[in-house]
């Protein structure tokens, strides 16, 4: 044994809100007769940066310190810093090696500590948290402690088999069985902990070398009907934005594929296997094509884009296999070709405006014909392009020119994905296609009050594909205000959807991870919301870098990217960890772990959901824009209807079961709206002469012209279906606008829907918040504007809307209005009053009943014995069978 001994392997994180703080720690013995040299080697995820570096060998101790790098890096040979990223050097499966060397004294110890920062990314739905063991020895003591703070909840946490590089999945479940042997899961709703503690023996029945492979820990966090959570601390703020329960967009792909002559053998292979699974996967509202290019450029279907049906995916397949590897590589021409053909089809054809177009690239090299020079071929594609459709690079094998790639991908709205050329890189590249292939939400745009924030990372999204999430972040301007505004706007199907939300600053925290066994210990003051808004912002910098061809900007980005990694000690290309001694009498490093400062967290905030407002939606616009009428239904349910000629309402009672479904409003023949109210049961109050109360759980309302649609309104919920389905929740304001319908939800308060913009109706959400046992949250429904029903309309509430009712009472000389001043001494002492409704003659009332439309009161002629008479038929012929019931049973009756 000629290397020093690994005596403990010790890797402790937190994640706090996707945010990931790793602690590594790790002691090596010389227990030689001579001094010995030590490597500590150390995989990272590329995405990572390294926040600091510590070593002791025995009483010297050193420290990391970052500093700017210099245009000619020094060759100190104490500095110990990241490897720039190569190609060859793990920057395929998205990991860098951290190296540092030195030699121990004999019978000495040593002893490294690294710590480095990651925003997790969320792909294919799961967050995934990756731990490198890969000691290159047997240790005595290894231990890797995951602790995971989540306010949203933590779902679906699985702890995979251990991975070797080689293996590298797509975040599938594919094979995974059961989590690694000595693993411990323990978790409560908002708090997980992990720990894999794995003795010599059970790590030689891994592998006897010492090269365990990638410890992954994946988790998503709950999302229920929320599609944004914000989180607010000490004057920062990070919103993460993942819609789920949206239904696809139509997509308009071209595929672009390598077939020069070094794509022989397993890669072509590779990519025809991916790529008889994708076109399996596409959607029958998708339209696609495929260029194979080497130096000559072979399109499939000539000038257009063929719709998804059996026998054009048969043909793509037949087309797909009979690609053969010849010729160079023109990557220029056949972008040039990809960018005019999807160009033209989006110009020629009337698409789905709707619909997300983008292509699809992959290559094993670099380019060898045609245009050879990177500059040209970017500022060439970047012209084809013009911000019409995104493109995806993939890049397979080592000879693939990535930086072109990856700038290709950022300047036109991609990603881009480095995968080796491996037994496995078919599903690597089915995985990339998962990531993208569901589009969900096209121009995402996230706005704040420009006074009250400053410093926003992206806020500006061209697409939102399933199972991802777009986080934004940024800083507070006003520390003294106890809310943040949150507008979202985005696109779906024929929808706009406009979202609103305050957001509370600095509530206190329910889930403080102080006191949380494993946590107490931290003695860091990290904010992680800060330190997530400066790692997004740094990236950013890094990648307008990229993207920049002025070397003035370069520099000015590079110097901002600079002084904020020195700020908060980041290793980044722009920094350099330079290590310094700390003087022969200092402490040795103990394993300090920078845990999260968790003062004032907020606590998780409100969920997000609809569908983006065209430019002419004002802020505001939609706060109680229509004004509520009498005519309704609410309550016990007690029904009102207003006359506004005759100056007076009438009102009555159903008393119906749990369970009954009642019609309210019945025009489906005419204007194609019905709706339908169903009854929830609770107990009668004390005292009263009512065997029980009912109340409206559920509000339906139809709608079949120009095409179907439908609402189901909840205290809790909206759903929308207009061939598509969209969940909202009443707790968020919220506008979505389709071309003949509009919702609009005042958080806690109403739902006003209109319809073809003749008809509104309004429902009001009764919540308790400590209801008594009588009491039950209910809804309420108002009709504000009927101009756009027919006068053939029915239900309980429709058949008096183009219907006079007149009051006979000749022999008081009350005038009506007179009634309807409350003017009623004579009236009231006089209990046979008459109602003339459609010639029958109707008993009844003078009561005041309680509404609740803002007015606390309204007079009313009340008829008796649920409405007998006054309506047609008896209360129990407007029963519907279920709540998407659109049957008239009137026909005969409503000619009366």
């Amino acid at each position: 044994e000629t290397r020093p001994r690994m005596s403990e392997f010790h890797v402790r994180s937190t994640i706090i809100s996707r945010y990931a703080f790793t602690t590594v720690s790790c002691t090596m013995v010389n227990s030689g007769s001579e001094a010995r040299e030590a490597v500590f080697e150390m995989q990272i995820p590329a995405a990572a940066f390294i926040s600091n570096f510590t070593m002791s060998i025995g009483n010297k101790t050193y420290y990391g310190e970052v500093t700017g790098k210099e245009k000619k890096n020094s060759t100190d040979d104490k500095e110990r810093h990241k490897k720039p990223p190569s190609p060859t050097e793990g920057r395929e499966n998205g990991y860098e090696t951290f190296k540092a060397s030195v030699f121990i004294p004999r019978k000495t110890q040593a002893r490294f500590i690294l710590h480095y920062e990651e925003l997790l990314q969320r792909r294919l739905g799961k967050y995934e948290y990756t731990v490198s063991i890969r000691p290159q020895q047997l240790v005595g003591r290894l231990r890797v402690e995951v602790n995971i703070l989540e306010n949203s909840g933590i779902v679906s946490l699985e702890v995979p088999p251990l991975r070797n590089s080689k293996q590298k999945g797509n975040g599938k479940a594919e094979g995974d069985v059961s989590p690694p042997p000595s693993t411990v899961i323990g978790h409560t709703k908002t708090l997980a902990k992990v720990t894999f503690n794995p003795s010599v023996v059970e790590q030689t029945r891994i592998a006897r070398n010492g090269i365990l492979g990638d410890f992954i820990i994946r988790y998503d966090v709950n999302r229920e009907l929320s599609v944004g959570d914000v989180q607010i601390l000490n004057g920062y703020f990070v919103h993460y934005f993942a819609p789920t329960d949206l239904p696809p967009l139509p997509k308009n792909v071209v595929f672009v594929l390598d077939s020069s002559a070094s794509m022989v053998g397993t890669k072509l292979k590779q990519t025809k296997e991916a790529l008889f699974t994708i076109l399996q996967d596409l959607r029958p509202e998708d339209h696609f094509n495929i260029i194979g290019f080497s130096n000559r450029i072979k399109v499939w279907q000539q000038d257009r884009l063929v719709p998804v049906t059996p026998n054009n995916i048969r043909d793509a397949k037949k087309y797909i296999h009979n690609m053969s590897p010849t010729g160079g590589t023109n990557i220029n021409e056949a972008l040039q070709t990809g960018a005019k053909l999807l160009n033209d089809y989006i110009a020629q054809n009337d698409i789905d405006a709707r619909s997300v177009s983008l292509i699809i690239f992959l290559t094993d090299g670099r380019p060898t014909v045609g245009e050879t020079q990177s500059s040209k071929i970017l500022s060439n594609t970047k012209d084809a392009i013009r911000d019409k459709f995104c493109l995806f690079t993939i890049g397979i094998g080592n000879d693939v020119d990535h930086k072109l790639l990856e700038r290709m991908a950022l300047e036109n709205c991609g990603m881009t994905r480095l995968f080796q050329e491996d037994e496995d890189a078919a599903s690597h590249l089915k995985g990339f296609y998962d990531e993208i292939g569901t589009p969900l939400l096209s121009d995402i745009r996230v706005d704040y009050p420009e006074d009250d924030v400053e410093q926003v990372t992206q806020n500006f999204f061209p697409n939102y594909f399933n199972g991802s999430e777009i986080i934004i972040a940024g800083k507070l301007i006003n520390r003294t205000s106890d809310k943040l505004h949150v507008e979202v706007t985005a696109s779906n199907s024929k929808k706009y959807i406009l979202l609103k939300t305050d957001v509370a600053i600095d509530l206190l925290s329910r889930n403080d991870i102080r006191g949380v066994p494993g946590l107490e210990d931290g003695k860091g003051d990290n904010n992680y919301i800060e330190r997530a808004w400066s790692y997004l912002t740094i990236k950013e910098l890094l990648n307008s870098r990229l993207k920049s061809d002025d070397s003035q900007e370069k520099d000015s980005l590079m110097e901002k990217a600079k002084s904020m990694a020195l700020a908060y000690n980041f290793v980044t290309p722009f920094t350099v960890l330079k290590m310094k001694e700390a003087g022969l009498h200092s402490e040795p490093p103990q394993e300090e772990f920078i845990s999260p400062s968790t003062d004032g967290i907020g606590e998780k905030v409100q969920s997000l959901q609809g569908h983006r407002a065209p430019p002419g939606i004002r802020r505001g616009q939609d706060k109680q824009r229509i004004k509520i009428s009498k005519t309704s239904a609410d309550g016990d349910p007690h029904f009102v209807i207003d006359f506004p000629s005759s100056k007076f309402s009438v009102c009555f009672n159903i008393d119906g079961e749990p369970g009954d479904i009642l019609r309210l409003v019945s025009d489906h023949k005419e204007s194609g709206v019905t709706v339908n109210g169903q009854l929830i049961g609770a107990p009668a109050p004390p005292n009263g002469h009512k065997k029980h109360r009912t109340y409206f759980s559920t509000i339906t309302i139809l709608s079949n012209k120009p095409e179907r649609s439908y609402l189901e309104i909840t205290p809790k919920r909206v759903i929308l279906d207009d061939g598509e389905r969209l969940v909202l929740s009443c707790g968020r304001s919220a506008v979505v606008r389709s071309r003949s319908l509009e919702v609009s939800i005042s958080a806690y308060s109403n739902i006003t829907v209109t319809i073809r913009d003749s008809i509104s109706f309004v429902i009001l959400i009764h919540h308790y918040k400590k209801p008594a046992p009588y009491q039950r949250n209910h809804l309420g429904f108002y009709i504000s504007n009927s101009k756009g029903l027919s006068s053939d309309s029915h239900g309980l509430l429709g058949q008096f809307l183009s219907h006079e009712v007149k009051l006979l009472q000749e022999s008081l000389n009350t005038s009506c209005r007179e009634v309807g001043q409350n003017q009623t001494e004579a009236l009231k002492a006089n209990p046979t009053n008459t109602l003339k409704v459609k010639g029958r003659l109707v008993p009844v009332m003078w009561k005041q009943r309680r509404i609740y439309n803002g007015q606390q009161e309204v007079d009313c002629w009340f008829a008796k014995n649920n409405a007998d008479k006054l309506i047609d038929g008896s209360y129990k012929d407007y029963l519907a069978s279920h709540p998407f019931d659109t049957g008239t049973s009137f026909g005969t009756i409503n000619s009366l």
